[in-house]
């Protein structure tokens, strides 16, 4: 028998070791956190070595990583399933109890539930979810387009003006950091859009002069967007990144076990 050493461990560590920790978790409540908190570090710890180790049981096509990569997709595929059980659950509590807001769960919940009916009709009759070959839409299709497509688009229109407003407010030279935003965003709106050459149509002598203002403009705003903001992003990059990194340590090291669920004492 050809047992590959990568697949062998992850079967191990990932199956066998988890079903071990349940039956001594049942025996003992104190090691309900250790088993866990083994399986995610070798998680992160895995791809991690795969990154500096090149071994094919590792690193490879079929490797310790690539595979658990695989596995991981499948955990999150049941991670959804358990929000979309979560959703249903506290919806169905707000609904009951009549809490306020409980009208907006009980149109989640309708919607949740008449897309599911389509989505499994469509499976049932084999058209899908699109549209079927003849060019007509599946119900599943049609109220997405119809209702969930113009409200989406309502919710984005609406969110301009909030957008406008936030600017209007943040835009207001109060001090030194506000006015070099208020500069700054004039001259980025100016060099995104033919303001100078509409505000010159009325008057041709300065037809040529708002051309060549318009290009400084672009030019500019090319600059503004590059240098300026780019090392800004960049730094909000390596920050998060950092901040990502750091969080990752805790997970593997065990010192961050939120995600556990557990109490104090546990």
């Amino acid at each position: 028998m050809n047992l590959e050493f990568g697949k062998v461990t992850l079967v191990i560590i990932f199956m066998l070791v988890p079903i071990v920790g349940i039956v001594l978790g049942m025996r003992a409540p104190s090691l309900r956190s250790k088993i866990p908190l083994i399986v995610a570090f070798f998680a992160g710890l895995i791809p991690i070595v795969s990154l500096y180790v090149p071994k094919r049981f590792l690193s490879g096509d079929t490797g310790m990583s690539p595979r658990l990569d695989q596995w991981l997709i499948i955990v999150a595929g049941f991670a959804l399933l358990l929000g979309i059980t979560n959703v249903i659950q506290n919806s169905t509590r707000k609904i009951v109890r009549r809490t306020p807001g409980w009208p907006y769960a009980a149109v989640l919940l309708s919607g949740l539930y008449l897309m599911s009916a389509f989505a499994l009709y469509g499976w049932w009759t084999g058209d899908g979810i699109g549209i079927r070959p003849d060019g007509s839409s599946t119900p599943f299709n049609w109220v997405y387009v119809a209702i969930f497509q113009p409200l989406q688009a309502t919710i984005f229109a609406l969110l301009a003006f909030f957008i406008a407003s936030a600017a209007f407010r943040a835009f207001r030279a109060r001090n030194t950091e506000a006015s070099i935003l208020l500069v700054a965003a004039a001259i980025v709106m100016s060099g995104r859009v033919p303001l100078l050459e509409f505000l010159a149509f009325p008057f041709p002598f300065l037809h040529e002069s708002a051309a060549n203002a318009s290009q400084f403009m672009g030019r500019a705003t090319e600059w503004i967007m590059d240098v300026p903001n780019g090392a800004a992003q960049s730094g909000i990059i390596i920050g998060a990144a950092l901040g990502a990194g750091s969080m990752a340590i805790r997970v593997i090291l065990g010192i961050e076990r939120g995600y556990l669920g557990l109490g104090k004492s546990e």
